[in-house]
């Protein structure tokens, strides 16, 4: 099996060219941009630190490929 990469919030960022606030709406339930879908963070440590899978992040984007071109 391939190792697990982590994703940095600025790794993500620039990955999934989405800005920091879009990035957390996302994930927030009480925000009309959010999207069940979209990875979510996993704790790094015991601080404040987050990061996302690699491989969910690709699975995600992957899906947001394929819709796009079914509804196109």
């Amino acid at each position: 099996p391939a190792p697990l990469c982590i994703l940095r919030r600025r790794d993500l960022e620039t990955r999934l060219k989405l800005s920091r606030s879009t990035i957390y709406d996302k994930i927030n339930p009480s925000s009309p941009r959010y999207d069940a879908n979209f990875p979510k963070p996993i704790r790094l440590g015991n601080g404040a630190a987050v990061g996302w899978i690699e491989s969910e992040v690709d699975d995600w984007l992957r899906r947001q490929i394929e819709t796009s071109r079914k509804s196109g």
